[in-house]
């Protein structure tokens, strides 16, 4: 495990527990799982690069897709 590898987890990890605090006060499913989604992310990803890309693309799933 590098610094960067740890840097980008914190970070998802933080973002991911924003969505699902507000996934659950507004009970939206998929700021909910979103959250989820990045919190667990750096626990089972090894690649610095496909950490990066795998959390912008979870972090953006809420703007795209509606409930």
């Amino acid at each position: 495990m590098n610094e960067s590898l740890l840097l980008w987890g914190v970070l998802f990890g933080a973002i991911g527990l924003g969505y699902f605090i507000y996934g659950k006060k507004q009970r939206a499913v998929v700021p909910l799982l979103s959250g989820l989604a990045l919190m667990g992310l750096p626990y089972l990803v090894a690649s610095s690069w496909l950490l990066v890309f795998l959390g912008i693309a979870i972090a953006a799933l809420p703007y795209f897709v509606r409930n």
